[in-house]
């Protein structure tokens, strides 16, 4: 067996410093105020701001906003030259029908801008209208008798609407001499007794048929509505042409919306000429069918030239009597339309007399028709 040969114990030799007491306490104190001194000159140091490890993004210089896009222009053959875009019209002035409620939104007598009708539908084929032939038609049959006219003397139509609701106004306005042309609304009350006292008077007699204006304004019970079908707007219009008896004609009461619709006009003045009545337009608006319609079926017809009162004051209305006369010496004759108010009572009751005077004829409307718009 091999021997073992006992490990001999190193030792490590230890400085001088590590065996003195007094110098381990020394060094521990120098140690503290080391550490000390560290700790204070930390502290006064500025705080180290935190480091992103991020990288910062970069800053793009700024760039100038882009034009709009400009559409392309599709390609334009060279046999075809690029539309016309037409200005903006300018809007139609028109006097209303102001007797009533009506249809002024401007002050009256300015005029108003007429609100665009609904679009035109195509052009309706009429019915075939066989009228009452010859003296049979009530619109000669009615009509007031006149003299004979003096060739190149203009004559005039004085037409007043609205008659009959105002018992008192109407009265007096049929009271006035004549011949006048008077229009009664179909809803008025006791029509048999206050339009034979006016034909009695002398007066041409005609119906005032309410329909639907442009604006907001209401026309009266059972008036024609674009709205309606054909079946009701004649259903109304019947019942309205049956109010009374002795009329030679119908004029429209409102109505800038009917009038221009066509589609809706052409079956109420058909029914008219099967009646043997005249058509006269109040022409609410400048949009209006109705003198073409009764162009297209030869029915008697007319328009009016001038209204009277839309300024309900003395003076403004007989200056519109001037007016009056001067369409009549230029186209030979002129309708007038008026209503049962006091001043324009007061300004005929002044210019009646004297009218036949200065050169011309007083006439009912069914006159004016027969001599220069004949038909049916």
């Amino acid at each position: 067996m091999a021997r073992k040969v006992p490990r001999k114990k190193s030792r490590i030799a230890l400085p001088a410093v590590a065996t003195n007491p007094v110098a381990l306490a020394l060094a521990a104190v120098a140690g503290v105020f080391a550490l000390g001194l560290g700790v204070s000159w930390l502290m006064g140091q500025p705080e180290p701001k935190p480091v992103s490890m991020a990288k910062p993004p970069a800053v793009a210089a700024p760039v100038a906003p882009l034009p709009p896009p400009v559409p392309a222009r599709p390609p334009v053959s060279a046999a075809v030259s690029p539309p016309v875009v037409p200005p903006p019209a300018a809007p139609v002035i028109t006097e209303p029908d102001a007797g009533s409620v009506a249809e002024a939104s401007d002050p009256p007598g300015k005029g108003t801008v007429a609100l665009l009708p609904p679009p035109v539908p195509p052009s309706v084929p009429l019915p075939a209208v066989q009228p009452p032939s010859g003296n049979a038609a009530p619109w000669r049959r009615f009509a007031v008798p006149v003299k004979a006219v003096a060739p190149g003397r203009p004559v005039i139509a004085v037409v007043i609407d609205d008659m009959g609701l105002d018992r008192k106004r109407s009265t007096k306005m049929a009271g006035l001499p004549g011949p006048l042309t008077l229009s009664w609304l179909p809803y008025a009350r006791e029509l048999a007794g206050q339009t034979q006292a006016a034909r009695a008077n002398g007066h041409e007699l005609m119906l005032h048929m309410p329909m639907e204006p442009s604006v907001d304004a209401d026309p009266g019970p059972d008036a024609l509505l674009v709205r309606l079908d054909k079946t009701e707007i004649l259903r109304r219009a019947r019942a309205a042409l049956d109010s009374f008896d002795g009329y030679v004609g119908v004029n429209n009461h409102m109505g800038s919306r009917f009038t221009a619709d066509r589609s809706a006009l052409s079956p109420v003045l058909a029914e008219l000429h099967r009646r043997g009545l005249l058509w006269l337009d109040s022409k609410t608006t400048p949009h209006s069918a109705g003198l073409g319609i009764a162009q297209d079926l030869n029915m008697p017809f007319a328009g009016r030239d001038v209204f009277l009162d839309n300024i309900p004051a003395v003076g403004a209305i007989r200056a519109q009597l001037g007016k009056v006369e001067t369409v009549a010496k230029q186209q030979g004759y002129a309708i007038a339309i008026g209503h049962p108010h006091d001043a324009t009572f007061e300004a005929l009751a002044s210019w009646l007399p004297d009218v036949q005077k200065r050169g011309f004829s007083l006439v009912p409307v069914s006159a004016v028709v027969r001599a220069h718009h004949a038909g049916g």
